[in-house]
């Protein structure tokens, strides 16, 4: 149970848009998270740690950076009552257990952690999850992110095909010069975990736009059709909603290069979210929205417009889909007449469509007539 309140909390600092930090902070800023609970201890006081409510309640768009992030609405979690009480002491635990693993020089997945939590009696995690929250949590506390607390999720990046070369830094400190589409097979170059600048540089691109499709077998479809070479095209296969190493390298190959970033997806409520989240960051990431989303991504996916337009092959919105649509519609992320206008015509359609209904005309219809005519209508092309 936590208790609702507005204001900073202390300790709390503003997360870091740019690589990793040197060991000897990432420790210091663990040990302070310690620091803070011996010190209200010391003082007779009832150990807290405030964090931001993670709610699309509490998201405000930064005009600064032109991303959604927490506003000042906090979350206390209390020593007053068990279940906060029961928090801090896993917090603690895994402060620890990280400053270990830094030590040592190793690292951990996601999954190992929730494993070794398994010896720390009451302090162990009841589910994936709240090992996973807690990781969050502590980016959120620190300022930092789970690439510098050594912790890696379970599944790897996506995969790019394109005209982009990169030097890559491996397991034994050599950097290794890769082409994205010379030196790689048909599955392209696999995203790795953390791609920060210790880990890949960008030597060189020889291309005009990036899309990231949301599915391997579009993505695929791109591929054996050539579209990289002959539109000029990175393509970067997002796998779902994209892992975070995915939507840095996005950002990165944006801010870096120059590249515009366009987003392919399915034609329904959660992949408009899966787009939602390259262009503005998702509600759970919020804290580093800054860090990980492109604001002047576009979308080129499936509408509700298209389905009507190119008469594509669909499915019926299930309970779920129209509730997800009516959420969206009061998502502060889709606060734009083109998003209202495409969701509300989707719940009056009642339908939804794939990628893949494109391939009612044909294997290349895609590549020769739907994505040059969106790209045509975006001054790409």
């Amino acid at each position: 149970m936590t208790e609702k309140n507005t204001g900073n909390t202390a300790g709390q600092k503003k997360a870091s848009a740019g690589g990793s930090h040197d060991v000897e902070d990432v420790i210091a800023r663990l040990d302070d998270i310690a620091l803070q609970i011996y010190t209200q201890l010391e003082k007779k006081q009832i150990p807290k740690i405030g964090l931001p409510s993670r709610t699309k309640t509490n998201i405000r768009f930064d005009k600064r950076s032109g991303v959604w992030k927490y506003g000042r609405s906090l979350s206390w979690r209390s020593a007053k009552k068990v279940d906060g009480a029961s928090m801090i002491l896993k917090t603690l635990y895994m402060t620890s257990f990280i400053k270990e693993m830094i030590e040592q020089n190793k690292s951990s997945t996601l999954r190992e952690m929730y494993y070794i939590s398994e010896g720390w009696k009451l302090a162990k995690f009841s589910a994936q999850d709240e090992s996973n929250n807690m990781a969050e949590d502590l980016e959120i506390i620190t300022g930092l992110m789970r690439e510098d607390f050594k912790l890696r999720p379970e599944e790897d990046g996506a995969r790019v095909m394109g005209n982009l070369t990169l030097e890559e830094t491996n397991r034994k400190g050599e950097k290794k010069r890769i082409n994205c589409r010379d030196d790689v097979g048909d599955s392209g170059y696999g995203i790795p975990y953390n791609v920060e600048r210790e880990k890949i540089n960008f030597v060189d691109v020889d291309a005009d736009f990036v899309i990231a499709i949301e599915t391997g077998g579009m993505f695929d479809r791109l591929v054996e059709n050539g579209f990289d070479e002959k539109s000029r095209a990175i393509l970067v296969h997002l796998k779902g909603q994209p892992a975070r190493s995915t939507r840095r390298f996005l950002k990165r190959l944006n801010e870096e290069m120059g590249l515009p970033v366009l987003v392919f997806t399915d034609g329904d409520p959660w992949s408009f979210r899966i787009f939602a989240s390259v262009a503005y960051g998702a509600i759970k990431t919020a804290h580093l929205s800054e860090y990980l989303a492109t604001p002047t991504a576009e979308f080129i996916g499936i509408t509700a417009s298209d389905i009507l337009t190119y008469d594509l092959p669909t499915d019926k919105l299930t309970d779920q889909d129209k509730q997800a649509l009516r959420s969206e519609l009061s998502d502060p992320r889709f606060n734009s007449r083109m998003w209202r206008d495409e969701i509300e015509l989707m719940l009056k359609i009642n339908k939804k469509a794939e990628q893949q209904a494109l391939a009612k005309y044909g294997l290349d219809y895609v590549t020769d007539t739907y994505l040059p005519e969106k790209l045509a209508e975006m001054g790409l092309l």
